[in-house]
Formats: C-alpha cells, sequence, structure tokens
C-alpha cells in the first residue's frame, strides 16, 4: 500500500473490540514515532505507553469532553515534548504523532489523536491531569495522546475527488 492510500484510510477512530494489538504492530508503531524527523534532530518527544485499564480509565477523564474512547482502548501513547530542550517541542511531537498516526493505520489498528496541549479536565488543564498519574517533570509539556485499538467500525477511506482543493494556492494567496 503507498502512502498515499495509507492516508485516505486513516480515520480517527474512537470504538474499539477488546482485541489485543500485536506487540510487533505496537513496536511498529512507537519506531515510526521514534523515525519522525525534528528541529535539529534533537528529539525531544517521550512517549509514554499505557496498558493498564485503570490509568486508561483514569486518562478517558482527562478532558471535560472527547475522550472516553481511552477506557475501551487497549494502549494508550502520551506524547510529551522536553520544552527546555526544544522551542520547537510542539512542531516535533506533533510530526511524531503524525508518524504514530499513520502506521496505526497502515496496520490496521483504530486510532484517534487526543489534544492534551491548551484543553482543560473538568478542574485542571489537561496537562495537570495527566502529569498527576504518570509522574513526568515539571519541563516536560504534554502535546497529545493517541489511543489504540482494533477498531469495531469500519470507516470508508476518504475520496480524492471530494478533497478541498480550493484551500491550495499557486503562487500567491
Amino acid at each position: 500500500m503507498d502512502l498515499l492510500e495509507i492516508m485516505r484510510k486513516r480515520r480517527s477512530i474512537r470504538s474499539y473490540t477488546q482485541e489485543q494489538i500485536p506487540e510487533e504492530s505496537l513496536m511498529k508503531i512507537l519506531q515510526a514515532g521514534l523515525l519522525s524527523e525534528s528541529g535539529k534532530a534533537k528529539r525531544p518527544w517521550e512517549f509514554i505507553v499505557v496498558r493498564d485499564k485503570e490509568t486508561l480509565a483514569y486518562l478517558s477523564g482527562c478532558r471535560a469532553g472527547g475522550v472516553k474512547m481511552l477506557k475501551e482502548a487497549q494502549c494508550a501513547i502520551v506524547v510529551i515534548g522536553d520544552a527546555k530542550e526544544q522551542d520547537v517541542w510542539v512542531e516535533d511531537c506533533s510530526v511524531a504523532m503524525a508518524h504514530m498516526h499513520l502506521m496505526a493505520s497502515s496496520l490496521d489498528i483504530g486510532s484517534c489523536w487526543i489534544q492534551g496541549r491548551l484543553r482543560e479536565s473538568d478542574e485542571k488543564t489537561t496537562e495537570e491531569y495527566v502529569r498527576e498519574k504518570l509522574g513526568f517533570p515539571e519541563h516536560y509539556k504534554l502535546e497529545a495522546i493517541l489511543s489504540l485499538g482494533m477498531p469495531a467500525v469500519k470507516m470508508p477511506a476518504y475520496q480524492l475527488e471530494e478533497l478541498p482543493m480550493e484551500k491550495v494556492k499557486w503562487e500567491k494567496f
């Protein structure tokens, strides 16, 4: 399958079966993140892999809405960046997230990008909420969480003919 085909079929999957993610597939997803480019090759990201069901249930409360799928997920990858090491940690972590999201899709594993930075739970920031449980140092900042599981639903691939080509400008705006 070529990259464009993987991108066409990549969808945000929020419903998962209880089937386990193959260990080899999880490693490929992590490798995809570790292979992503970063400014000045600093690799400011850290990935916290969460499989514990109680911790996944806790993480499902990290935002006021839109994250309940973590209760059903088989795994989550919490992506944090070292803000002391790299001023463009947000961009670097986002590239790593995108690589892992696409790799999951290529392996027929459902995934959903859960934005953490600049979001809030009911009583505190999402970053504070997640840090309380996972214990990462203050200079590491939360970018996002990638939920993972075997998809309970099959979403149709995007159609190239339906792309909003009006968003593309040539030579000038």
